[in-house]
């Protein structure tokens, strides 16, 4: 194997650990700001989201019928409906979609 992967894995390692653990080490009040806090309190939610969405259009065959997926999974959230409805109606869309198409 070439060096330069050893290099490579070393470097993303010491980028990780950085980046774990200096926001510990830097940070150790309570922080007061309210655009951080805000900013801090939606990063995880943004994460997901940047996750979750490419998955939805890719995980079928045709990027239509998860953008419908996604579209009922949406409208059924927004109406209040339980996670299990939810992803049931996300799936019959897909697979009515895909049985037409």
């Amino acid at each position: 194997m070439n060096k330069n992967v050893y290099i490579y894995i070393i470097i993303m390692a010491v980028t990780t650990y950085l980046i774990r653990v200096l926001p510990l080490t830097l940070i150790r009040k309570q922080i007061t700001n309210l655009r951080i806090r805000s900013f801090l309190y939606y990063v995880p939610y943004v994460t997901l989201s940047v996750m979750t969405f490419p998955a939805i259009l890719e995980a079928t065959q045709s990027p239509i019928s998860g953008a419908a997926a996604l579209i009922v999974g949406l409208v059924l959230a927004w109406m209040g409906k339980s996670l299990f409805q939810v992803s049931v109606f996300s799936c019959v869309a897909v697979f009515l979609l895909e049985l037409l198409l």
